[in-house]
């Protein structure tokens, strides 16, 4: 009961606030932006968060398909909330689709348009997906970067395998690449896998023991999705995981 007073005392002080802002003195501005600020984090978080436990399809405890054996997975927070920009026109360079997600390309004039989409498939486990439609394209390139979080360095090892897993829908063929990249050190290992498309749910798999990795100085990693040919294509990623898993002591 205290709570809910409280919670509606500070609604009716922020209504009276927002109805007032216009007329208030830039110092008071400034004050208000600050406490207005500190506030949105902590809500940006909770809604993050409620939004997509609570959004379709139902999602139970564990709703990433662990592969056999496997010590990491991970959903990008692309697929798994919704993003406070949920659709951009005319994409930018560097254009940040949510935290650890951002799109490059080299275009002179950008015809890219990105969406988040709602999956509402029987068979779609991530709540949320991409989409990207392309028109006019006069750039050489046009790439998805996922920053992979801390937990994928950690015990990351030669003997590990990381394996990509998308559901890709798209209206016409092209080809699309998956680049893995480790820094370790003042050195950045890279390497490149196609993706099959000729099935929906699609899979790649990186097999660190042919890398020259230097397993105690790694920094960082991140995944390039880099798609071939775009131009008046859409293409719809319903959903992307990573795992890594170790190969067998022999």
């Amino acid at each position: 009961m205290f709570d809910r007073m409280v919670q509606r005392a500070a609604l009716r002080r922020w209504r009276r606030l927002a109805e007032g802002a216009g007329g208030q003195d830039l110092e008071t501005l400034r004050h208000l932006r600050t406490q207005a600020r500190q506030l949105r984090r902590p809500l940006d978080s909770v809604l993050h968060l409620a939004e997509g436990r609570l959004a379709l399809p139902v999602i139970g405890a564990n709703p990433i398909r662990h592969p056999p054996g496997s010590d990491w997975t991970w959903r990008p927070d692309l697929w798994r909330g919704p993003i406070a920009r949920p659709g951009v026109a005319a994409l930018e360079n560097r254009t940040e689709l949510g935290e650890g997600a951002t799109v490059f390309h080299d275009c002179r004039q950008s015809e890219i348009t990105a969406r988040q989409i709602r999956n509402t498939r029987d068979k779609d486990l991530a709540p949320f997906g991409l989409r990207l439609d392309v028109f006019r394209f006069d750039g050489s390139f046009l790439s998805l970067v996922l920053d992979l979080p801390e937990t994928a360095m950690q015990g990351l090892r030669l003997r590990h395998l990381i394996r990509v897993q998308t559901i890709v829908e798209m209206e016409k063929p092209l080809e699309i690449f998956a680049r893995l990249n480790i820094k370790h050190g003042p050195n950045v290992e890279q390497v490149v896998r196609e993706l099959p498309l000729n099935t929906e749910d699609v899979s790649v798999e990186f097999d660190l023991a042919y890398t020259r990795v230097n397993e105690k100085r790694i920094e960082r990693a991140w995944i390039d999705l880099i798609f071939e040919g775009p131009e008046m294509n859409q293409i719809v990623l319903r959903d992307v995981t990573l795992s890594r898993r170790p190969r067998a002591e022999l």
